[in-house]
């Protein structure tokens, strides 16, 4: 498939395939911090993803909402994502529609809301570039602005 052929659907698609990435944060020394999360995504390209309140990631975000995921597989095919990350509560009505979002990927993630401290992040997306270097090379980049 070449770059003019993948379109916005099918990086939904390739997203929404996915069941974990890697997000990058920022540390207070404004140091690169990265770790494997599960990952579920909304039809509006956002990543939800759960962690505990004692994690860096959780404590660089609510000082700094710039964050990165990259989504990898199957082969050479990556994406990756940058855009700000904003808080997503574990019980707010306001918020099942994400909750619900990540339990379509993550069923079990039911289980966890008796965790003390878990919380919940949506990545907001600005850029994302799809690359596929499997047999000959396609990247396609993909711009949203950012508050809408």
């Amino acid at each position: 498939m070449s770059a003019p052929d993948f379109r916005n659907h099918d990086l939904l698609a390739y997203l929404q395939s996915h069941r974990l990435a890697v997000v990058s944060t920022l540390g207070p020394l404004g140091e690169p911090q990265a770790a494997l999360v599960g990952v579920g995504c909304t039809d509006s390209f956002e990543i939800i993803f759960d962690t505990l309140a004692t994690t860096r990631k959780h404590r660089n975000l609510q000082l700094d909402d710039r964050i990165a995921a990259v989504l990898s597989g199957p082969g050479e095919r990556t994406v990756q994502l940058e855009g700000v990350a904003k808080p997503v509560s574990p019980a707010a009505p306001e918020d099942a529609e994400y909750r619900e979002m990540y339990y379509r990927t993550w069923p079990e993630g039911r289980d966890r809301l008796s965790w003390s401290g878990l919380v919940y992040w949506r990545i907001v997306p600005s850029w994302a570039r799809y690359s596929d270097f499997e047999h000959e090379p396609c990247i396609r980049e993909f711009r949203w602005p950012l508050g809408e």
